[in-house]
């Protein structure tokens, strides 16, 4: 029985972490899964307790309601909002490049950018319009 060496120094080794440089675009790519998981378990927990509230009538729906409108609540549901907007954002973008577009690495870190940005503006507007905060 020999032993063989591990690595054969004349195949390359499989990219990682220590070898890629970050950029917008690989942050976008872990924000999207992360968004969709806080979306999908966050989000549909509140939903959930929001209708349940709902169903077992005023005095139910008066705690959740205190509960949402508390600086926790809102720090909450302002985080959920941001990450329904940068998983929509990122999917956009995504949908750009299923079509064969955005793939040249300049426009590719332009559009990663592009979600970043815009889900924070969109949701600093939308939250301002449900606080109604006038300019």
């Amino acid at each position: 029985m020999s032993s063989a060496p591990s690595h054969n120094p004349s195949r390359p080794l499989s990219p990682h972490l220590g070898i890629w440089r970050w950029g917008p675009h690989m942050l976008v790519s872990i924000l999207h899964r992360v968004t969709g998981g806080a979306l999908t378990i966050a989000g549909l927990a509140l939903l959930t307790w929001w209708l349940m509230s709902i169903a077992e009538g005023p005095e139910d729906y008066a705690t959740f309601a205190s509960v949402a409108t508390s600086p926790i609540g809102l720090f909450v549901l302002i985080g959920l909002t941001w990450a329904f907007f940068q998983h929509f954002f990122s999917g956009l973008r995504h949908l750009v490049m299923d079509i064969g577009a955005g793939f040249e690495l300049a426009t590719n870190k332009r559009m990663a950018i592009a979600t970043i940005i815009g889900s924070l503006i969109a949701t600093a507007a939308l939250w301002a319009y449900i606080l109604g905060v006038r300019a």
